[in-house]
C-alpha cells in the first residue's frame, strides 16, 4: 500500500520532491492511482515554459493531506497511490512523444490504474487518449476550458495545442454524444470557432451561460450528457481566471474563482472517471504560486474523486 509520507512526522522539505510526498517508483504492482508528469510544451501558439509545470504542481502539492474534508473521505483508506514520475518525452517531436506516451500509458491502464497526468501543454491530451480509446473505446470527454482546442490547424500545423479534440474526433478517440465542454470565452477569429465543437458533436456551456444556470444546474447538465459512460477529464488552468491562475499560456478573463472551480470538480462525483488530466501551467508567470497551489489541488480533488470511485465499489 503507497501513501505519502507523513508531513507530522517528516518535514515537508525534506526528501524528493513528489506529488503530496508519494513514493517516486515506476510499479504497476499494487496501485490504484499514478501521478504522472508529461512535460512536453513546444505545441503552443503564445509563451512556453509548460514543460517545467509538473515540477512547479510537485513543488507546491507538499502542502497537501491525506484526509479531504470536503468529500468527507481519507483518500488512502481506499487507493494505494505513487509518483510514477515523467513520461520520457522528445521535445519538438509530437509525434514521437504521442508514440511514447501512448505506450507508457496502455501499459498502466492494463493494471486497472487511474492516472492523473500533469502536463504539458494541451496538445499532449491527445496521446492520453489514443491510450484511453485503445483500452476502453472511445470515451467520454469532460473539458474545463476557456478554448474548445477543435481548430484544423494552427500555423497549418495539424498538430498543436489548440487541435487535439477535433483530431482526437477524426480519430474516434471520443464518445461526442457523452461528451461536454465547459468555460468556453474569449475573443475568437469568428463565428465558426464558436460553431465548430457542436458541428463535431460536443455539448458546450460557454462561460456566460455557467453564469446564467448557475452551479447546480451546470453540474446537473454535465452529468445528464456523460451518463454511465467511462470518461476522461481534462482540466486546462485557463478555465480558472487570471486573477487566479495567472501562470498559464493563453489567459483568458471572465473566468471562476479557484473555490468555483474546485467546486465543480468536487460535484462530478458519481461520474465513471477512467483518467485525468491537468494542462498548461506556466511558472515562469506564476506570481506567488498562486496557480501551483490552484493546480496541486484540482489534481488532489480529481485524486479524491479516484477514491470516491473505489469506496463506491465496496
Amino acid at each position: 500500500m503507497y501513501q505519502p509520507k507523513n508531513s507530522s512526522m517528516s518535514p515537508r522539505y525534506v526528501g524528493i520532491r513528489t506529488f503530496m510526498r508519494l513514493e517516486n517508483i515506476r510499479t504497476v504492482e499494487d496501485v490504484d492511482i499514478a501521478v504522472i508528469g508529461n512535460p512536453f510544451d513546444t505545441a503552443v501558439s503564445n509563451r512556453t515554459g509548460q514543460r517545467l509545470g509538473p515540477q512547479h504542481i510537485r513543488d507546491f502539492s507538499i502542502l497537501l493531506r491525506p484526509y479531504n474534508p470536503n468529500q468527507e473521505i481519507n483518500i488512502f483508506e481506499y487507493c494505494s497511490a505513487v509518483d510514477y514520475g515523467d513520461f520520457e518525452i522528445i521535445p519538438q517531436n509530437i509525434h514521437a512523444s504521442y508514440d511514447t506516451v501512448k505506450d507508457e500509458l496502455s501499459h498502466v491502464l492494463e493494471h486497472d490504474i487511474t492516472p492523473i497526468i500533469l502536463g504539458g501543454d494541451h496538445s499532449i491530451t491527445l496521446g492520453h487518449l489514443r491510450a484511453f480509446a485503445k483500452h476502453y473505446g472511445p470515451i467520454a470527454l469532460v473539458l474545463f476550458d476557456s478554448h474548445s482546442d477543435t481548430w484544423d490547424n494552427y500555423f497549418g500545423e495539424k498538430y498543436m495545442h489548440g487541435t487535439p479534440f477535433r483530431r482526437a474526433v477524426e480519430e474516434g478517440l471520443i464518445d461526442v454524444d457523452h461528451s461536454i465542454m465547459v468555460g468556453l470565452r474569449g475573443p475568437l477569429y469568428g463565428p465558426e470557432d464558436v460553431s465548430n465543437p457542436e458541428e463535431l458533436g460536443f455539448k458546450t456551456i460557454p462561460m456566460k451561460k455557467m453564469h446564467e444556470l448557475g452551479q447546480k444546474e451546470t453540474i446537473r447538465q454535465i452529468h445528464e450528457r456523460v451518463g454511465e459512460s467511462a470518461a476522461f477529464l481534462s482540466f486546462d488552468v485557463d478555465f480558472v481566471d487570471p486573477a487566479y491562475a495567472p501562470g498559464t499560456g493563453t489567459p483568458e478573463v471572465g473566468g471562476p474563482t479557484s473555490f468555483e472551480a474546485l467546486e465543480y470538480i468536487r460535484a462530478l462525483n458519481g461520474i465513471d472517471f477512467k483518467g485525468f488530466d491537468l494542462v498548461e501551467v506556466l511558472p515562469s508567470y506564476d506570481n506567488g504560486e498562486i496557480t501551483a497551489a490552484l493546480a496541486s489541488t484540482v489534481a488532489y480533488e480529481m485524486m479524491t474523486l479516484a477514491a470516491l470511485q473505489k469506496k463506491n465499489q465496496k
